[in-house]
């Protein structure tokens, strides 16, 4: 590749060029850091003379990479953040002209973005944030973080010596490519080392890039590449939503965008659907020796396309034989048919409380997926309902406790199950509070053994939880509490713990005295009993936290049979709320379950 060095001027000179960012590139995402750190940078520099020369020292931008697509057309390969920023700023320094001697700026456009040519060259007005799309966003944002930085600038600030420095003092180092050369590997080892493609990238140029189509109708590729464009757009978005996102997925995504999701789950389903692997069953086929000399003829899809960080790449690559507008369409409506499932599920408000537990409690949705192939809704929904069954097949709901097997997978449940069945209900489950804030299981009623009381917090902890019951029968102990709140004098911390145990009472780690909290909550109270739980449970609600259904419902003691004592979670209240968990569930249990639990 040629490189030499040229200043902003001379960019900006090129009258007639038009630089087009690929498909293949990433949109803008210079932010607003990133735009105020170029400008301030370009503002402190001063040129210096170089000795024993006629020239001065420049401030360089690094390279932008570029290949002639025709006389006066340049595909942009690398350096498109750096190119859109200087247009930005040129753009701005050409208002300050009037009309008739604003200078005429280089064409840049987005192969990916129908109408951004004109939206570059007119629409920009430095007020209002465009969230048209996430290019304009990124770009309109940079631009108004362009025209804040001139304005808030002193009485010092001198603009004309500000756009010299830009134009003369200012140099990238430019690459010009041979025109024969592949763009995307030229791209890719440009990047090397650094931030490389991502699936979805590659993805999105076997779609978008006109360079892969020579043969097909031109007119009619366009289209269909603007309605895939927009379609991608709104696929990504609607993953963006921390509601839906978090309804398929346990985790965080850590990928560049969430699309690559999607993909990246096609490739997982075709492997598990992969007939290979059924006929190497079949032929009992185990050895290593065995496995190699089937592969050479027979190999599999993961086989064939690897599990490295570009096998889902390669998977959709190998889809893209013959190079028509047809293909293009057949594997874009592949796409649509899965993201357009997992929306139908996100839509349905039986599907998504249901597959959102089961991926919740770890299935894979990969498996979900490959279950739904040729099912009918109808049957679907009954495997979804046997899946859920199928997790409490060897379970004693009376032998579930704290710490132990079943129980956050049992009270998840019964939250969930608790808005299916208010049909009028219309909230549904956050599956993203759920996952992002991380729920504890938690006592109901503190356990002694869980509660530490500094010897300073004594009577503070006493006055708060401490409320005589039928259960509370030692004089000695009575009295020694008494006298501690009146006088406010404290004991030693080891023997506080007997009474610590005496107050709490006996303990219970069993499901009858276990609920689902977040765990800022569950933090904040940990050290105290029923009553003072519920009133900071109660406080926290309506701060604007979310308390789960049955949680509330807990402290609030709707599950109770015959309220005596609203400040203290009795022996009846346990029985009661077991019962209801019991209830709530049933039809997930085994009837010998059921009897075998009875109260």
């Amino acid at each position: 590749m040629e490189n030499k060095n040229i200043s902003i001027k001379t960019i900006s000179s090129l009258l007639e060029s038009n630089f087009f960012i690929p498909s293949y590139q990433r949109g803008y995402r210079w932010t607003e850091q990133q735009v105020t750190d170029l400008l301030n940078d370009i503002n402190e520099f001063s040129p210096k003379e170089i000795p024993n020369s006629n020239e001065k020292t420049w401030y360089c931008l690094q390279p932008i990479v570029v290949k002639q697509k025709d006389k006066n057309e340049w595909d942009v390969i690398d350096g498109q953040q750096r190119i859109t920023t200087t247009f930005l700023i040129l753009h701005y320094l050409n208002q300050s002209y009037v009309e008739n001697r604003q200078k005429k700026l280089f064409g840049l456009k987005y192969e990916t973005r129908e109408n951004s040519a004109d939206y570059l060259q007119k629409q920009l007005n430095g007020e209002a944030i465009n969230d048209t799309n996430i290019d304009y966003h990124f770009i309109s944002s940079a631009y108004k973080t362009i025209c804040d930085w001139f304005k808030n600038k002193g009485g010092q600030f001198d603009i004309n010596t500000f756009e010299s420095k830009f134009n003369f003092s200012t140099k990238v180092i430019w690459y010009e490519a041979s025109k024969d050369e592949d763009s995307i590997n030229i791209f890719t080892r440009i990047n090397s080392g650094k931030i490389p493609l991502t699936n979805a990238e590659l993805i999105k140029a076997l779609f978008l890039n006109s360079s892969n189509f020579a043969n097909a109708d031109t007119e009619k590729l366009r289209l269909k590449q603007l309605e895939i464009s927009s379609e991608w757009d709104r696929i990504e978005y609607a993953l963006q939503d921390d509601s839906f996102w978090y309804f398929v997925n346990k985790n965080e995504n850590d990928l560049a965008t969430r699309i690559e999701f999607i993909f990246n789950l096609m490739y997982e389903v075709a492997q598990a659907n992969d007939e290979e692997i059924f006929q190497r069953k079949q032929l009992n086929i185990k050895t290593k020796e065995q496995i190699e000399e089937r592969r050479k003829e027979y190999p599999t899809i993961a086989e064939r396309f690897g599990n490295d960080d570009y096998s889902t790449f390669r998977f959709f690559n190998n889809q893209f034989k013959e190079k028509s507008t047809d293909e293009v369409d057949k594997n874009w409506k592949k796409i649509k048919i899965y993201f357009q499932t997992l929306e139908e599920w996100y839509n349905d408000r039986e599907l998504y409380h249901k597959v959102g537990y089961l991926i919740s409690i770890g299935t894979n949705i990969k498996n979900i997926l490959k279950e739904k192939k040729e099912k009918s809704k109808i049957e679907f929904s009954d495997w979804v309902k046997q899946e859920i069954q199928s997790k409490f097949k060897n379970m004693n709901l009376g032998e579930v406790v704290y710490n132990g097997r079943y129980v956050r997978e049992i009270l998840l449940l019964q939250n969930i199950q608790t808005m299916l069945n208010n049909e009028n209900e219309t909230n549904r489950f956050p599956f993203d509070r759920y996952k992002k804030e991380s729920w504890d299981v938690e006592h109901i009623h503190a356990i002694a053994t869980e509660v530490k009381v500094k010897k300073e917090n004594q009577v503070v902890w006493l006055n708060n939880n401490f409320i005589k019951t039928v259960y509370h029968q030692d004089e000695n102990i009575d009295k020694q509490i008494e006298q501690i709140i009146k006088s406010g004098k404290t004991i030693d911390e080891n023997e506080f713990d007997d009474i610590i145990d005496y107050v709490l009472g006996e303990e219970d780690n069993s499901i009858r005295n276990l609920c689902l909290l977040d765990s800022g909550t569950n933090r904040s109270y940990k050290n105290d009993s029923f009553t003072e739980k519920r009133k900071k449970i109660i406080k926290r609600e309506i701060e604007g936290i979310y308390i789960p259904i049955c949680t509330k419902n807990v402290f609030m003691k709707y599950y109770s049979a015959n309220v005596k004592d609203i400040e203290v979670w009795n022996e009846n209240d346990r029985t009661s709320y077991f019962e209801k968990i019991q209830k709530v569930i049933n039809h997930y249990l085994s009837q010998t379950t059921l009897v075998g639990n009875e109260q």
